[in-house]
């Protein structure tokens, strides 16, 4: 664990505010980052981020010190948006999870010079990499977005998630199938694209 990390753990274990204030500005916006991307939504996310802290506080005294605290967040976040998309789902609420190739198609409309059809086939990626997600299990959707969107590594993910590494590479895998099955019918348009 980061050193600082270590040291503002220790005091707001024993009841330093300052310290706790300091791992809250340290780690929000990561946080925050984890939470809209399995939400979609900016506001739930930060409901989920508040909710967060709140466990993150009140479990403070079971984080094992040896242990990942930005690692042990990214856990507590994870639960706390799954709890929220459940309890969402429950209310009839649709949350459609955000882009998560937003940047990607961005890309592409500013590299292939915005030609109108480039631009209808990049919404239509965009679209249907939205259905995509939509369609994985809240579990698949979060360790793709943790490997592909977070850069972590398996041993990471498998901590975030409470996975074994055969377990978490396997949620990879599946999420990773889907999405390339489901943009299948897309390859041939890019590939006619790039050619002209």
């Amino acid at each position: 664990m980061d050193e600082s990390d270590a040291t503002a753990v220790a005091g707001a274990r024993h009841g330093d505010r300052e310290a706790f204030r300091l791992l809250v500005e340290r780690h929000s916006r990561y946080l925050f980052h984890v939470a809209y991307r399995l939400t979609g939504n900016a506001e739930d996310a930060q409901d989920v981020v508040q909710d967060s802290w709140l466990k993150a506080h009140a479990r403070l005294g079971r984080f094992e010190s040896r242990a990942n605290f930005r690692t042990w967040l990214t856990r507590i976040v994870i639960n706390c948006a799954i709890d929220h998309l459940r309890a969402a789902k429950r209310r009839e609420t649709n949350h459609a999870p955000v882009d998560l190739e937003l940047e990607a198609v961005n890309t592409w409309t500013t590299v292939l010079q915005v030609d109108p059809d480039r631009l209808v086939l990049a919404g239509e990626i965009g679209a249907r990499v939205d259905q995509t997600l939509l369609r994985l299990t809240t579990l698949e959707r979060a360790a793709f977005m943790l490997r592909h969107i977070e850069g972590m590594s398996i041993d990471e993910i498998g901590a975030a998630l409470g996975l074994n590494p055969s377990a978490t590479k396997h949620s990879i895998f599946r999420a990773v199938r889907k999405m390339r099955a489901a943009l299948a019918p897309f390859k041939e348009g890019v590939t006619c694209l790039r050619s002209r």
